[in-house]
């Protein structure tokens, strides 16, 4: 398995994250991104003990090929 960094987030102030990944073997997008932590958006989730919730910015939508029309199979 190997993970393909598709895009960072341009005006991350450390460079750093939130970061896109594909993994080339399931096809799945591996998200890097803040940490949710506010309990009242928390609690308007129904979220299962083995799952997490990150936040990523919408100008990093352009990342995911399905956006921009690239037409190619993430597999």
């Amino acid at each position: 398995m190997a993970l393909h960094k598709l895009g960072q987030d341009p005006e991350s102030p450390d460079g750093k994250s939130p970061t896109i990944y594909l993994d080339d073997v399931t096809g799945n997008y591996v998200l890097q991104g803040w940490k949710v932590l506010d309990p009242e958006r928390l609690a308007q989730m129904d979220i299962p003990d083995h799952e997490t919730v990150i936040e990523f910015p919408k100008r990093m939508m352009p990342f995911f090929p399905e956006v921009t029309g690239d037409g190619t199979d993430p597999r």
